[in-house]
């Protein structure tokens, strides 16, 4: 349905904030559920944060440091990380949520569809 491509992570200083972007092709992210997972080395991925087709926001991890956004017309979804600790280090992957989820957002793997290769975020001094 989407082909999504994660930019923007990199090497970040311990309280530093970093905005990570999920290019789309293929169909507008604004027609689906969107969400941010991370998966640190040797743990599995969870999802950081959902936006739904309708827009409603929904947080899993550290809300009032993540912020999940999207743009139609750039055909993009964002996530801005705010307080960034060592503990937020990992590889960030954007997804879509499959057309079984209704446009809603699920709180597993297995109700995305359309995943990007990820972007690592490294949060060290």
């Amino acid at each position: 349905q989407l082909q999504l491509v994660e930019s923007g992570g990199g090497l970040v200083q311990p309280g530093g904030s970093l905005t990570l972007s999920c290019a789309a092709s293929g169909d507008n992210v604004t027609y689906y559920a969107t969400a941010w997972f991370r998966q640190a080395p040797g743990k599995g991925r969870e999802v950081v944060s959902c936006i739904s087709r309708n827009g409603a926001v929904t947080n899993f991890v550290d809300s009032g440091r993540f912020t999940i956004a999207r743009d139609a017309a750039k055909n993009t979804l964002f996530l801005r990380i705010s307080g960034l600790t060592p503990e937020d280090t990992a590889m960030y992957y954007c997804a879509a949520a499959s057309d079984l989820m209704f446009g809603y957002c699920g709180d597993s793997m297995i109700d995305y569809n359309d995943w990007g290769q990820g972007t690592q975020v490294t949060v060290s001094s």
